[in-house]
């Protein structure tokens, strides 16, 4: 009996209850390496230079005709930059950095529609918000460009029949300010 014990465990005198206990520990440590990779991932500036602690968010000059755009996008921007980066939200003239941007244009398109029968009018299925941006995040300290995109363009679905265009202004916007903290994540 004690052969079969000792050819399954591969070593003398082990006691078959004990094999898995040294896993346990190389588990244990592995996840706890795992965890503090994670963490390193999301400490404080992780898309900033450690020097840059307050950001100040410029309200966009908006060149289109939907004035109510400048506030949302504003609005969106202070709340999710500083947060994402764990950043304090200061004044221009107090700030390590800021966010300027222009609201280029608006608009809303039909993507996607059925056609109608003869002589009837094609069933709208969705609709699209498409907002497009310049931006720009100086480092006011150094005086250097962080992040820049001259062209941004975002869009926004909304159902026709159960959701409105602010829906679709909504996620455009929120993909916008997610382009931009992807963009200052991946400069560094």
């Amino acid at each position: 009996m004690s052969k079969a014990i000792r050819a399954m465990s591969g070593r003398r005198g082990a006691d078959p209850r004990r094999r898995g206990a040294g896993h346990g520990a190389f588990f244990v440590l592995g996840l706890m390496l795992l965890v503090s990779g994670c963490n390193y991932t999301f400490m404080a500036g992780a898309g900033f230079p450690p020097h840059v602690r307050t950001i100040a968010v410029v309200p966009f000059e908006n060149r289109t005709d939907r004035f109510e755009l400048t506030q949302e996008v504003h609005a969106r921007m202070l709340e999710d930059l500083p947060r994402s980066f764990r950043l304090r939200t200061a004044g221009e003239e107090h700030a390590d950095a800021v966010v300027r941007g222009t609201i280029r244009s608006y608009g809303v398109e039909t993507p996607s529609f059925r056609p109608g029968q003869a002589g009837q009018r094609p069933e709208v299925v969705e609709r699209q918000v498409s907002l497009s941006v310049s931006i720009q995040i100086i480092d006011l300290r150094e005086n250097v460009i962080l992040w820049d995109n001259q062209s941004l363009t975002v869009r926004g679905e909304f159902a026709e029949l159960t959701e409105l265009e602010e829906d679709g202004r909504r996620v455009a916007i929120e993909k916008l300010v997610q382009t931009v903290v992807d963009g200052l994540q991946s400069n560094w």
